[in-house]
């Protein structure tokens, strides 16, 4: 495990890349980031309205251990909202959650917690919901790695985005979390505007105040399946309509999003990122949230071909500069 000041926030200067080829500047020189390059490449070849990019967001564009961000927003939510009315923690879902209990939590499934957790913002309209996101992402801080939770986006991947972009790719995030959570930090963090996520959707309740005007207003109730395995190509036609020719995940949810993207002519990526280093960051096989996995996902890349990324090989930087301030 890395903290703020180690190895881990500051590239070593052996890594960096040469004046010749400054591209993805922290990842070191190796098979992986020449397949990189290569890509970038030979994807001029193609029509520009080809050139799309989907990217899952927890574990691939930021770190997901030892939880997920968007369930640190939810108990901070959660514990603001006890603090003030103690009885909300006589709801057996909420209780476990205030006390860490994982065996309560497990036996109660996550499906019931998450259903939870959302009710705590029904009710709310669009706006608040993002400003609640955005105001907790202005302070939250990641315990074990001693930095703010905004500064802990890869900044690998983040090269890769603006090389990407560079070649007239359309990046969307497509992800597992919910899509109004991410779509509240998006723009900022990773210059993807809000109707390019594609995630677990809420269900929205349309009222009327006392002047007959309309609200908008969230419920507690999931729309759809959560945004893992199938789903996320189901999501991805029905809510952007465009394949795509690049994917990038880190765990089984993933899987389907990254075959798809592989299955058609010309140029094409699927990678893997692969957590190996828990020096830097963290060591483990990401699985997918909501079912089981019938094959561990790195065995899935080295069978199928995909381009896998070993952090602690091919990363020369994890995170950028703890005083990192995102500009979208």
């Amino acid at each position: 495990m890395s903290i703020a000041g180690s190895p881990g926030a500051v590239p070593l200067k052996s890594d960096l890349m040469t004046e010749a080829d400054d591209r993805l500047p922290s990842w070191r020189t190796g098979p992986t980031r020449d397949a990189l390059t290569g890509f970038l490449d030979a994807a001029g070849e193609l029509p520009v309205d080809a050139r799309v990019a989907y990217i899952d967001n927890d574990g691939t564009l930021w770190c997901e251990k030892p939880q997920y961000v968007q369930l640190g927003f939810f108990v901070d939510a959660l514990r603001a909202r006890a603090a003030d009315d103690p009885s909300i923690a006589e709801r057996a879902e909420l209780r476990a959650v205030l006390d860490h209990d994982s065996a309560a939590m497990g036996e109660i499934g996550l499906a019931r917690i998450a259903a939870a957790l959302a009710g705590l913002f029904d009710g709310k309209t669009p706006d608040a919901f993002r400003d609640a996101v955005r105001n907790y992402m202005s302070r939250a801080t990641h315990k074990a790695l001693g930095r703010p939770v905004k500064t802990i986006v890869y900044q690998p991947m983040l090269e890769l985005i603006a090389e990407l972009r560079r070649v007239d790719f359309t990046v969307g995030v497509v992800t597992g979390g919910g899509t109004e959570f991410v779509r509240a930090i998006s723009e900022e963090l990773y210059g993807v505007p809000p109707e390019l996520v594609v995630g677990t959707l809420i269900g929205y309740e349309l009222r009327r105040d006392d002047d007959g005007r309309p609200q908008l207003r969230r419920t507690a109730s999931l729309t759809g399946d959560a945004n893992e395995g199938t789903a996320k190509v189901e999501h991805i036609q029905a809510q952007l309509g465009r394949q795509p020719i690049v994917a990038v995940g880190n765990s089984s949810g993933d899987r389907e999003m990254l075959e798809w993207a592989c299955a058609g002519d010309g140029p094409r990526l699927a990678m893997l990122i692969d957590h190996d280093d828990g020096d830097r960051e963290y060591d483990y096989v990401s699985t997918a949230a909501t079912f089981d996995d019938p094959e561990p996902i790195t065995d899935v890349a080295d069978r199928l071909g995909w381009t896998s990324v070993s952090i602690a090989r091919d990363w020369a930087t994890v995170f950028p500069p703890v005083d990192w301030s995102p500009t979208g």
